[in-house]
């Protein structure tokens, strides 16, 4: 039974197609589903950066004086 998840259709180059297939090869699991794994691992990796910077800015523009401590926060 065909999957009715999205697909998309990437063109690699043979360097980089070689090296996925050699990671799924040593992994045990077919091409898609390394690819699917690499993409969920950058997504994360973006996210990651999107929320540090995110933390930054709010951290820039802290004002200590008016900040609640630690112990006031979760008691």
């Amino acid at each position: 039974m065909p999957s009715k998840n999205p697909r998309i259709n990437v063109v690699l180059d043979n360097p980089l197609y070689d090296n996925i297939r050699l990671l799924a090869e040593k992994d045990g699991v077919s091409l898609s589903a390394k690819v699917k794994d690499l993409i969920r691992e950058a997504m994360e990796i973006q996210e990651d950066i999107l929320l540090a910077e995110l933390a930054e800015k709010r951290d820039a523009t802290l004002d200590e004086s008016i900040a609640l401590a630690h112990d006031e926060t979760w008691s």
